[in-house]
Order: structure tokens, then C-alpha cells, then sequence
């Protein structure tokens, strides 16, 4: 029986059981496809970080004498369609069985269970054996209950994996949560060390991109990209991450400085997101660094990484298989502005603005803090159509895959699922902002002003959002004392701020 096995640009896993098979007669399928260049506008340093680690995977599976075919953009056979792609190998190669493991995004799952009716041979999935938890984990675990709170899926991730827990099931260090430990503002008090150093020569693979003609955004360095393409160099940078960026990254990973791309974040997203690497060895090597390092490593730092990967990213995950497809339409607060021009090319005199999105553009990176309360914070104010929202997140970071980035803005960022996530729109007006970052010293408004034209626009813009949505929020317990702060405010106050902002809103879109 011959068999045509699919792998997808994101499953790259160097450890999944098929590679262990000494089965001769499996064919390995990979492909870079127009379909999945073209459905949203991709950063360019994503599409070549992409294709570079496709490249790497085929090569390595020929090194361990799998068959594989692979198809560059610019090859005749392909047919840039994944559908037409298989049904032309079965053909050719008189295919008996397809297999491939499940997608992580909802259209590829879809598309995939639409081929399997129409080859009318025999078909299998597997699991990608790389997530923690089942698609349907999440939905099981709140079955029957209110609220879809993160933290208690987070407390049965820990005790189910058992991860950071005592043999009395309680957590080590005596609390689930050092959230309130993980907000400090940077002030150059402590020096960042460098990053991991992966420079790499893409030139080839940018030339086939640009050739294509693949619509692309942001920049790119071909000579020396900094971006892992396969499992060597992502286990690099988890190593460097462990060693010199560990000790600091819980105090620091809520702070934003302008003239510092990453302060002390991990940059494993991507080789995580395309399972170069596993949660498991991730969580596994930080926790393993710190045991050996106690006295120098605090347990707040490692706690707030396992959150982020063990707790945020699986729950991402399984609200997304929750909720799809109904998810992608959530609009919730009914927002439908523009997505504002400057997202594309950073040219704002906000400086929080201007600094975060033109890190977006020329690094194709940009922390959880910098995307929910910079630019969505923006975008929610402004009350944005969160469909260009999301259009945007999925294009511009290398690590944003429909199942993480969904989510992440449609339900955290935008509030567009009217608080199925979060418990609150995360929203507010500059001094969150100038709290948390060194942006608001060199911008040329003044963040403690509400009006005049030096006034900071979030400030007019959060009063302003908040009378707008006023009766959808007022239910909320979260937002009732700032929702009690509008109400005290003076007619004439208000008048104010609402003039305020809508000067701004149509100077914005003229």
C-alpha cells in the first residue's frame, strides 16, 4: 500500500512518532502554497521564516531516508491549492491511504475533511502530539460551569501535569499566581543582556518570495536573519533564554522602553507555534534552570513563563476550538471604524503608537503587553472593526496562527466577544501606559492632559469609549468604579472630552 502523509508549514515536530516508522512506502507531502500565502497580508520576515523552516524539516527527513516531495512557490507541479495538490499525487503515485495530522486552524481542518470525502480512498488523522492538552480539554473542563476563567484552568494544568506543585497538591512557593510581581516598569536599573545571535543569509528564499510576486509587509534583513528554521537553533534559544533572560522575565515582562526590541522575552513563539519545540521541554528547561539556580532566580520568574505557555497559550487553544466557527464573527460592541492608515507604515506622533508598530514592521515582533495595550488599546478605543484587527495581527507577527491570534485579539484584545474571555475590554487612557513604559517622556503630548491640542489622545478617547459603550458595560463589576468616576464627572467635562475625541477620530480618518 503506498501512502501519502500531509505535513503543514506548522508541523514541524522532529519528534513526532511518524519519523520513528521504518514503513518504505510512505510518501511525505510538503508544499509552499499561494493559498496560504495570500489570505492575509504576512509580514515578509514570517513568509521566509516559514518557508526557511519547511525547507529545513524536508531536508531532514531526507536525512533520515524518508521520501519526501517537496514544493518550492515557483515549481510546475504545484498547483498552489492543497486540495488540488493531493489529488494530483494520489494520481500519480497511485496512493492507497492519505494521512496527515490535525490542522490547528479551523479553515485547514475543513478544507482537509472536504478533501478526504472527495479522494475516495481510505484517510487517517493523527494527533500532532504536541499540545498539552486535547482540542475538546478545555470545553470538558468548563462544561457546566459560568465562567470560562483562565486562572482555574490554569491551577488544572499545573496539577494535572503536575508542574510548580507540592505532593499536598498545592502550588510551590505557596501561591498559583505572581501576576502582581510581574509588572514592573524597566528603568535601565538592570542591564538586558544580548539575544541569542541566529543570523542567517535568506537571500534565496527572498528572491523566490519577491519573485512570486506574494504580497507582503514590513522589512527584512536577508544577511542576517535572526530567526530560527529548525530544532538546533530554536533548543539555542531556549538554552540562552534559560540562562541570562529567566532571572529578570517575570519582574520585566509587562515593560515596555522604546530603544529595546525584546528586554527580556524568550523569542521561542515561533519554533513553539511551527512545534519546533515542545510546551513541555520549554516548561521542563526553565523549571530545570531554576531548581538549579534558586538562589539567584526567584520563583515569580519562573511562574509567570509557565503561565504564559502552560496555562495562556493552551487556553488560547481550547477556547478557539470551543467557540469556532461562530468565533470569527464576534463583534460584540457592534465597532466598525477603520482600521487607522498608520498601522501600516508607524507615521503617528503617538509615540507609544509609532515606536510599537514600527518595531512590528521591522522585526515582526512585538510583546503581549505592546499588542494588547498599545495597538489594540488603540484599536478598541477608536473602536475599530475587529475583523481588520485581526487581519492585521495575523500579518504582521511571525509567531500569529489563527488558533493563537484569534483569540487572543477577537477576545482579549477587542472585547469583541462581549467578555467570553476576558472579564473586562482592556482599555485605558495614558497613564497605564506611562506606568508600564518609557514612551510618554519623548512624545510630544502630554499624557496627564484630557484636552487641548497637547492633550494625550488616550485619555479623550478612554472617556469617550467608555460613554459610548456605557450601557453594554454597566453590568460589569470590573469596570464599575471607573464607569462611577464618568458619572461624577460635569456635564461640561464630558462635553469636553467627547468634543476632544471626535476632533481627533475625524482628524484621524481624513
Amino acid at each position: 500500500m503506498n501512502t501519502l502523509r500531509l505535513i503543514l508549514g506548522d508541523q514541524l515536530n522532529y519528534k513526532h512518532s511518524w519519523y520513528r516508522e521504518k514503513n518504505q512506502k510512505i510518501i511525505y507531502f510538503m508544499a509552499e502554497m499561494r493559498q496560504e500565502t495570500d489570505y492575509a497580508a504576512h509580514h515578509i520576515q514570517k513568509v521566509v521564516a516559514f518557508f526557511e523552516a519547511m525547507q529545513n524539516f524536508a531536508e531532514w527527513l531526507k536525512s533520515r531516508n524518508k521520501e519526501i516531495l517537496y514544493y518550492q512557490l515557483q515549481d510546475r507541479e504545484n498547483q498552489q491549492d492543497l486540495s488540488k495538490n493531493i489529488k494530483q499525487l494520489i494520481k500519480k503515485y497511485d496512493i492507497n491511504k492519505f494521512e496527515y495530522q490535525l490542522p490547528d486552524e479551523y479553515r485547514l481542518d475543513k478544507q482537509l475533511e472536504i478533501i478526504c470525502k472527495e479522494i475516495h480512498i481510505e484517510s487517517e488523522t493523527y494527533d500532532s502530539e504536541h499540545f498539552l492538552t486535547k482540542r475538546t480539554e478545555l470545553g470538558d473542563f468548563f462544561d457546566g460551569k459560568k465562567t470560562l476563567l483562565m486562572e482555574n484552568f490554569y491551577h488544572h494544568m499545573r496539577r494535572k501535569h503536575n508542574i510548580l506543585i507540592k505532593n499536598t497538591g498545592e502550588p510551590e512557593g505557596g501561591k498559583w499566581n505572581y501576576d502582581q510581581s510581574n509588572r514592573k516598569k524597566w528603568k535601565g536599573e538592570i542591564t538586558i543582556p544580548k539575544q541569542c545571535q541566529i543570523r542567517k543569509d535568506v537571500k534565496k528564499t527572498l528572491r523566490r518570495i519577491n519573485k512570486s510576486g506574494i504580497k507582503t509587509i514590513g522589512s527584512i534583513d536577508p544577511i542576517n536573519f535572526p530567526w530560527p528554521s529548525n530544532r538546533i537553533e530554536s533548543q539555542k534559544m531556549l538554552r540562552h533564554f534559560c540562562k541570562y533572560l529567566l532571572p529578570y522575565f517575570g519582574d520585566y515582562q509587562d515593560a515596555m522602553d522604546p530603544n529595546e526590541v525584546y528586554l527580556f522575552h524568550s523569542r521561542l513563539s515561533f519554533s513553539l507555534n511551527t512545534k519546533m519545540l515542545s510546551p513541555s521541554e520549554v516548561i521542563e528547561a526553565a523549571i530545570s534552570h531554576w531548581r538549579s539556580n534558586k538562589k539567584s532566580i526567584h520563583i515569580s520568574q519562573v511562574e509567570g513563563f509557565v503561565r504564559q505557555v502552560l496555562g495562556w497559550r493552551e487556553y488560547m487553544r481550547g477556547i478557539y476550538w470551543r467557540e469556532m466557527p461562530d468565533y470569527s464573527k464576534e463583534n460584540k460592541l457592534n465597532n466598525s471604524s477603520p482600521l487607522p492608515a498608520f498601522y501600516w507604515d508607524a507615521n503617528t506622533d503617538m509615540n507609544c503608537l509609532h515606536q510599537t508598530i514600527s518595531n512590528s514592521l521591522q522585526n515582526a515582533y512585538a510583546h503581549h503587553i505592546q499588542r494588547l495595550m498599545i495597538t489594540g488599546n488603540f484599536a478598541l478605543l477608536t473602536q475599530t472593526d475587529p475583523n481588520q484587527v485581526e487581519a492585521w495581527y495575523l500579518g504582521v507577527y511571525i509567531d500569529a496562527i489563527e488558533w493563537v491570534e484569534m483569540p487572543n485579539t477577537r477576545g482579549m484584545s477587542q472585547y469583541a466577544d462581549g467578555g467570553l474571555l476576558a472579564t473586562k475590554p482592556y482599555v485605558s487612557s495614558g497613564s497605564y501606559i506611562n506606568k508600564m513604559s518609557n514612551y510618554c517622556k519623548d512624545c510630544r503630548y502630554k499624557v496627564k492632559e484630557r484636552v487641548g491640542d497637547d492633550a494625550c489622545p488616550f485619555n479623550s478617547l478612554y472617556w469617550y469609549f467608555l460613554l459610548k459603550k456605557k450601557k453594554y458595560l454597566n453590568g460589569n463589576p470590573r469596570m464599575a468604579m471607573m464607569l462611577s468616576t464618568l458619572d461624577k464627572m460635569t456635564s461640561q467635562e464630558k462635553n469636553d472630552i467627547q468634543k476632544q475625541a471626535i476632533r481627533f477620530l475625524r482628524k484621524l480618518y481624513s
